[in-house]
């Protein structure tokens, strides 16, 4: 699934080439696209045609447009395989093309989605802490690349949790936008092993470690994201190479690059965490 990284380099996408675009009409496809969209595919259709998108915003790794209704925006879940591709209005139809928006300029904003996680839907914004978000998004924490983000606030909300910090890194109420792939980058740049007690360690270590999973995450948007498969692209059907720069992530057994230790590879929440035992030593009783 992507990660802060790949989801605002589709943002960035959207609001160079969709912001400021009217919607003239929209073709639906797949049910499944808008089944988050309760009153059903005629009605997003409709509600859609003649607004003007006014932006593309992110919070995590949630997306939405916003439009010249100031009352509501269309949240976009990428899932598993969602693309957001933007394309002349008579180009080849993608295979998996489930929703396509005519825009008044002759292109064609697609949403492709192979797997049918991902899907669109037309949501209230409100006010959360001085931000209008979608109501769906209301719950999730700022996170690390948000200009109002609060660092020390965070730090503070982390060390009240009686849990790994793995797992409060992958909570979206507490810090959003990092996903497996970036917890273990972070993890490994800190030198914190994932099973550590989130409530155990200093605030000068959390603070390191909310440093280090930002950095990681600039550096990814710097390179286009992360890409292991033709599923994640940009709106211009580029892919991302970040995964070049990983050092620890998907390299089980290849030695560590900063002590040359094998990496290893365990299960957390039913997925797959890669540490560094010599860098990042289990804590004991794990």
């Amino acid at each position: 699934m992507p990660e802060l990284p790949e989801v605002e380099v589709v943002r960035r996408g959207l609001d160079s080439h969709v912001v400021g675009r009217v919607i003239e009409s929209v073709a639906i496809t797949h049910p499944r696209s808008v089944r988050r969209h309760l009153e059903g595919a005629a009605d997003l259709a409709a509600r859609l045609q003649g607004l003007r998108v006014d932006s593309a915003q992110r919070r995590g790794k949630f997306l939405w447009l916003t439009f010249d209704d100031p009352e509501s925006a269309l949240v976009v879940h990428l899932g598993m395989s969602g693309q957001m591709l933007v394309q002349a209005v008579d180009a080849p139809l993608e295979k998996h093309a489930h929703i396509r928006a005519s825009l008044h300029d002759g292109t064609q904003l697609r949403f492709v989605d192979q797997r049918t996680f991902g899907g669109w839907a037309l949501a209230p914004l409100v006010e959360v802490a001085g931000t209008r978000v979608p109501e769906p998004v209301a719950h999730i924490a700022r996170d690390p690349l948000d200009p109002l983000f609060d660092l020390e606030l965070a730090v503070t909300a982390i060390r009240a949790k009686q849990t790994e910090i793995k797992r409060v890194l992958l909570d979206q109420t507490v810090i959003s936008g990092v996903g497996n792939i970036y917890a273990d980058e972070a993890l490994w740049r800190a030198k914190i092993h994932g099973n550590r007690l989130a409530s155990g360690l200093t605030r000068a270590a959390i603070r390191t470690l909310l440093t280090e999973a930002t950095t990681v995450m600039r550096d990814a948007l710097d390179a286009g994201g992360t890409s292991f498969d033709a599923l994640y692209v940009n709106v211009n059907g580029e892919s991302g190479y970040f995964e070049r720069a990983l050092n620890v992530y998907g390299r089980e057994d290849e030695p560590c690059r900063r002590c040359g230790a094998p990496i290893s590879r365990m299960k957390f929440m039913n997925r797959s965490s890669f540490y560094c035992p010599r860098c990042q030593p289990k804590p004991r009783g794990v």
